[in-house]
């Protein structure tokens, strides 16, 4: 899978795992994880004024492309945190194992964007065709069209990039607390306490379908 985007964006140079043990005091077992799960990073491609053309914004002045070679087919989301938290940029990343191919980004660095969650980390399944759209009016525009490429529901047709997101954010916490009332649900032996459990499930699934529908 190709990302189709200029040679004038190309870096591909490699980074030395080290750079990023300097920059940050991380524990041993995230060094380990960097050493036994990560092959090579190579910066691939810098989207910036100068290398696509397209004016940056003061929440969005470039975007980074980095491609990981990984050492098993599993991606460590402990390091994309401490890469982010190195790397001031936004960050586009292409993970790899042998021919296999998967893209992951991170919601970060823009101040409209409330109350940020664990979850703001979005991942491809491993082979999944993504469609990434690099062009935009600014670099932040594109910065959204590429995370809106992650987002599987229909909030991705709305224009307003917070709605989207917001709209993402609650999905999630209803699809997370369907998901526990379940098993709360299956574990209850209670019949009173069942009943509340299932009043609040089915009103859960409610809210979630509301949204699926307005979506």
């Amino acid at each position: 899978m190709s990302l189709h985007l200029p040679d004038s964006a190309l870096v591909n140079r490699f980074i030395a795992k080290t750079k990023f043990y300097e920059k940050a005091a991380i524990s041993s077992k995230l060094k380990d994880d960097f050493v036994n799960k990560i092959q090579k990073i190579t910066w691939q491609y810098k989207l910036s004024e100068n290398t696509l053309g397209i004016n940056k914004t003061a929440a969005v002045t470039e975007i980074q492309v980095f491609e990981i070679e990984l050492k098993e087919q599993l991606i460590p989301k402990n390091i994309l945190a401490l890469i982010d938290k190195v790397i001031p940029y936004q960050i586009l990343y292409q993970f790899r194992f042998n021919e296999h191919i998967a893209y992951a980004i991170t919601l970060k660095g823009l101040s409209d964007i409330e109350k940020p969650m664990p979850t703001d980390y979005y991942f491809s399944e491993w082979n999944e065709p993504v469609q990434f759209d690099f062009t935009g009016t600014d670099l932040e525009q594109v910065y959204q069209k590429l995370i809106k490429a992650f987002i599987k529901n229909q909030t991705t047709k709305q224009k307003d990039f917070k709605v989207v997101i917001e709209t993402d954010h609650k999905t999630k916490q209803l699809e997370k607390d369907i998901a526990l009332l379940t098993k709360k649900i299956s574990k209850e032996k209670q019949m009173n306490r069942k009943v509340e459990l299932n009043k609040t499930f089915l009103d859960k699934q409610q809210q979630l379908q509301l949204i699926k529908d307005v979506s």
